[in-house]
């Protein structure tokens, strides 16, 4: 039988696991937005341009071209615009991601004594959905200032932008949370196969002793899933950047699938994947670091407050 304080002593732990969690999980999202933004601001450009406007001068040919015309005509710090909101959002985002996805694992255990395959998807799903309600408003502000090519001291505030979005269209569907649903696809989707990729594959291959060798293959698998993960969901990313960037008082897109279906009759499927090169160069890269910076604070963490 167990002592009363052997028993007090779990309560801590527990708690000290999830503030673990959340803090790893957060680190992590703070270290990739920093890093991986630029390439998400070319994405959403990419997205939100239309073949009837290549004839404008500001029309992106490629990335190189895109970050050229950018730098020339915006300045440096224009590869930053909008990065306020992923930085607000991303921080809490990333450790209520990796919480809960540490918690529906437990939940889609499904009686098993480990985790299967199947468990890390599911568990990856929810995750991404409950990550998407959350983010959607951020989402939804960021994409407004992405929108925007004067030179950033010209460019209005996050606040200012918040603030006229609310006002015009209010707190719903139709405002700051345009494009929820859109939002909870892509991150469900995304998550589903980069969780239940990593997990699966990590399982089965044996640490390594060699801690440069354990690096590389944790960096390799973080990259593979977030590349995996980007190709899986990009058309509802698409359908996502045109709902929200959509002008005040459009009707044009109006639902995720019937996004979608617009998107593929008038441009075609190549449509459905545009901003895919900038994606992968984000989410490729962005998914090893915050995989990999999750595992080692993660592991710091639980040395530095519950090991010792």
């Amino acid at each position: 039988m167990k002592m009363p304080d052997e028993i007090n002593k779990k309560s801590p732990s527990l708690l000290a696991q999830a503030m673990i969690q959340i803090g790893a999980g957060g680190s992590a999202g703070f270290v990739e937005v920093c890093i991986m933004h630029p390439m998400d601001l070319i994405k959403t450009r990419f997205q939100l341009q239309v073949k009837t406007k290549e004839n404008n001068p500001m029309y992106y040919t490629g990335i190189r071209d895109g970050m050229t015309k950018m730098y020339r005509t915006e300045g440096l710090g224009a590869f930053w615009k909008g990065i306020l909101p992923p930085i607000l959002a991303e921080t809490p985002k990333r450790a209520v991601k990796f919480f809960t996805f540490e918690q529906y694992k437990q939940f889609f255990l499904f009686g098993s004594n480990a985790p299967t395959p199947v468990t890390f998807a599911l568990a990856g799903l929810f995750a991404g959905i409950t990550e998407g309600i959350l983010v959607n408003p951020f989402e939804a502000v960021k994409v407004r200032l992405q929108l925007n090519r004067d030179e950033v001291k010209k460019s209005p505030s996050t606040f200012a932008v918040t603030r006229e979005i609310i006002k015009k269209n209010g707190l719903g569907l139709n405002g700051i949370n345009k494009g929820l649903s859109a939002t909870i696809l892509r991150n469900g989707i995304f998550n589903c196969f980069y969780f239940g990729f990593y997990h699966s594959v990590k399982g089965f291959i044996p640490t390594n002793t060699d801690a440069g060798i354990e690096f590389i293959t944790k960096v390799a698998l973080g990259f593979t899933a977030g590349i995996v993960g980007s190709c899986m969901n990009i058309p509802f990313d698409v359908a996502k950047s045109r709902i929200q960037g959509a002008p005040h008082g459009s009707t044009m897109y109006n639902g995720t699938l019937n996004t979608i279906c617009i998107v593929y009759k008038r441009e075609g499927l190549a449509a459905l994947y545009k901003g895919l090169v900038p994606k992968l160069l984000r989410l490729g890269p962005g998914g090893a670091i915050m995989l990999v910076v999750y595992d080692y604070m993660n592991t710091f963490l639980t040395a530095r407050f519950i090991d010792q």
